[in-house]
């Protein structure tokens, strides 16, 4: 790994989970173990700065979209408000990494040799943060002036309980409904809302929500909440997980959970620390006046195979590893379904044959996955019962 310093760079002192004991969060300390949390040691804290506000960095990572990145990256440089701006290139097959260097000489430039998914590269960006608070930003997100400074501002008044502030994500451009029986023009991009009603783009059309936060069905699905909604939707401040293209995460939580699950690769990471944080006590807010403008899956494609492979294994396993039973089995069940169903048609056959590969991945390494969960309870000071993952 090439680590190209900018010159924000600062020195770093240590800290833990006492410091977070001493602000007052509603803490249980853990037995030490950190058998399933991403690899490596957090960087140590940094000393407060002189006006009082919290030190922020902002990471982002980038695979072969230098030029996303950059338009990401230079709003964010463009506000000012963060302390570190840390790109991490995710192992590109392209000229990325000079073409960052080039473009964002104020940003610090962390090279990985491979491509180990979204998760591992937040966790590199993050270990080098010099920062009480990070903000994860996709770099197919375009922020809003001021995004930086409402997502640490919103943290910094918040209870010391909450660990995390999502941002308002808007989709770029503009969208229309398509009406019931009608099928779009060939080639025709198209993505669907939560009630499975199918819009495209349309330059006559109407601005809609990404995301104000994550939730959980009852089907184990993870998905943003307000997606599609109208843009002006007020959604509630209290919401079970945060996006991780848009969100601020408190050190002193990382520290006590441990960072995004490396072995995801892709897809629910977000939503699986979400559980991890909500079952030791910490909280999840919205701030709806952290908004950034989002181009929805530009960096992977919507229907990749690698979106739904991961899709359907990662929405069991999150749910093995901290959801209630029915939860599971509901999740469990409808993937087999849904892989079998599938098979019928030629149309779908290609993307069943993925779900039921990712079906028969979990099944055979659930040992593991039970080994998980069981860890999972003994470290939580919150019982599954009571957390509300539809919130």
């Amino acid at each position: 790994m090439r680590l190209v310093r900018g010159p924000r760079v600062r020195a770093r002192r240590g800290h833990g989970l006492r410091r977070a004991l001493d602000r007052g969060a509603r803490l249980t300390p853990d037995d030490g173990d950190t058998g399933d949390r991403a690899d490596g040691t957090l960087r140590a804290g940094s000393a407060p700065r002189t006006d009082g506000t919290l030190r922020t960095a902002v990471v982002v990572v980038n695979w072969n979209r230098a030029d996303l990145t950059t338009a990401a990256v230079r709003a964010v440089l463009d506000e000012g408000t963060a302390d570190d701006v840390i790109v991490v290139d995710n192992g590109s097959s392209d000229d990325s990494v000079a073409v960052l260097r080039r473009a964002l000489p104020d940003a610090t430039v962390i090279a990985r040799g491979d491509n180990g998914g979204f998760a591992a590269g937040a966790n590199t960006g993050i270990r080098h943060a010099d920062a009480d608070v990070v903000v994860l930003l996709n770099n197919d997100a375009v922020p809003a002036p001021g995004f930086v400074a409402a997502l640490r501002d919103h943290l910094a008044h918040a209870g010391p309980e909450v660990a995390a502030v999502t941002g308002r994500i808007v989709l770029a451009g503009r969208w229309t409904g398509l009406p019931a029986g009608v099928e779009p023009a060939p080639g025709e991009r198209v993505l669907r809302d939560h009630d499975g009603r199918r819009w495209t783009p349309s330059a006559d059309g109407e601005v809609r929500l990404n995301s104000t936060g994550v939730r959980v069905d009852r089907d184990g699905n993870g998905m943003d909440r307000d997606w599609f909604a109208p843009v002006d939707r007020v959604a509630d401040v209290d919401v079970f997980g945060f996006s991780g293209g848009a969100s601020a995460l408190r050190r002193t939580a990382l520290d006590d959970v441990g960072l995004l699950d490396e072995s995801l690769f892709m897809y629910y990471e977000d939503t699986e620390l979400a559980w991890r944080l909500r079952r030791r006590g910490w909280r999840v807010e919205h701030a709806a006046d952290a908004v950034v403008e989002h181009d929805h899956s530009a960096s992977s494609g919507v229907q990749s195979d690698l979106f739904v492979f991961r899709n359907a294994r990662n929405r069991i396993v999150v749910a093995l590893w901290h959801a209630p039973w029915p939860i599971v089995a509901r999740a469990s069940a409808r993937t087999l379904v849904r892989g079998l169903r599938g098979l019928a048609s030629g149309r779908t056959r290609r993307e069943a044959r993925l779900v039921l590969t990712a079906f028969a991945d979990v099944a055979g390494t659930l040992p593991v996955h039970l080994a998980r969960r069981l860890r999972e309870t003994r470290r939580a000071s919150v019982p599954r019962r009571r957390v509300d993952p539809g919130a």
